[in-house]
């Protein structure tokens, strides 16, 4: 089996590499062959099976390049995180709705019974939301990040209905804990505040204590992104999006969890300085969702926040907690 990851040098890309390329557990597809692809070299892997390309999607002709007759899978996992696209509007229409048509055009021409795994996100949903939303609330996105991925689904499940592509469509909770550094997505803090004090540094929370969010972690959401390729089209019906599980949190609650696992001088680390603009735009995203559709479909879901952070400090941490180097009164 041929299988093309995009995004492949990010966070989430380059451990849905490893998933695909695992023993323990193995994973559900039989890879043959992987190509890795990111507007910068992904990073190599010591295995045969894997090679790896600098592409901008965004250029007609590395679609073309990417693809070919052989290609039975596609994770489309590249993208122009919510900040940046909100920051720069062309930009971001260009690599987040354009370059997923150029994509979808090249699977269309080359191997249209290929499987088009499509990362999408709970912000296509915002405005005046019912008190739960399922896979057929109506998308009202609030952000351009949102916005352009409320049209990719579209074109995902327009393709698909016309035998072009065989998509399916995962829209992405936030994913807390991601290790690494801050990206530029408005959610970042959703990390930073439970990432950079078990690291043993000041974190800043831009919204209230209040404020919920829908939370998977980083485990989980790789294992069901790859797992949605081993959907038959049939379970899928007309319509090819699926919110993937995830847990209503609140930051209240996310730093209690800290507190529980790490300590009360680790979790005294965070402070809090409103940002009016990230507030507002993390408040349009919803948090309450009808996981049925998901789990009935053999999705995972994290059992509780305390675990999905005990699960970071054990497998990015190596379960050493930082001594503080900062402390905040």
């Amino acid at each position: 089996m041929k299988v093309v990851v995009t995004g492949a040098a990010g966070f989430l890309g380059s451990r849905v590499a490893d998933a695909l390329l695992s023993t323990q557990p193995p994973c559900p597809l039989k890879v043959t062959e992987l190509i890795l692809t990111d507007v910068i070299t992904p990073q190599s892997r010591p295995d045969d099976r894997v090679k790896v390309l600098a592409l901008d999607l965004t250029k007609p002709s590395a679609s073309e390049e990417l693809i070919d007759e052989k290609c039975d899978v596609v994770f489309h996992l590249a993208a122009v995180v919510s900040g940046q696209a909100e920051a720069e509007f062309e930009f971001g229409l260009k690599a987040n709705l354009d370059a997923t048509r150029l994509l979808l055009n090249a699977v269309k021409r080359k191997a249209p019974k290929a499987k088009f795994v499509f990362a999408s996100t709970v912000g296509v949903f915002g405005g005046d939301l019912p008190p739960v939303i399922d896979d057929l609330t109506a998308v009202m996105p609030q952000t351009s990040y949102g916005t352009a991925k409320a049209m990719s689904e579209l074109l995902v499940n327009d393709y698909s209905r016309r035998g072009y592509v065989d998509g399916r469509i995962v829209r992405l909770p936030t994913v807390s804990v991601r290790a690494g550094v801050a990206n530029a997505a408005v959610t970042s803090f959703a990390s930073g505040i439970i990432r950079e004090p078990l690291n043993g540094k000041a974190s800043v929370c831009p919204v209230k204590k209040e404020q919920e969010l829908w939370l998977t972690s980083p485990a989980t959401v790789v294992r069901n992104i790859v797992y949605a390729a081993t959907l038959d089209a049939g379970v899928l019906g007309k319509w090819r999006a699926i919110n993937l599980p995830g847990l209503c949190v609140s930051v209240g609650d996310m730093l209690a969890a800290l507190r529980s696992v790490a300590g009360d001088h680790v979790a005294s680390l965070v402070r809090f300085e409103y940002d009016e603009t990230i507030a507002r735009m993390v408040a349009s995203f919803p948090v309450n969702f009808d996981n049925s559709r998901a789990l009935k479909l053999g999705f995972t879901v994290d059992l509780n926040f305390a675990d999905v952070i005990r699960s970071y400090v054990k497998d990015d941490l190596n379960n050493v907690i930082a001594t503080p180097t900062t402390y905040i009164r």
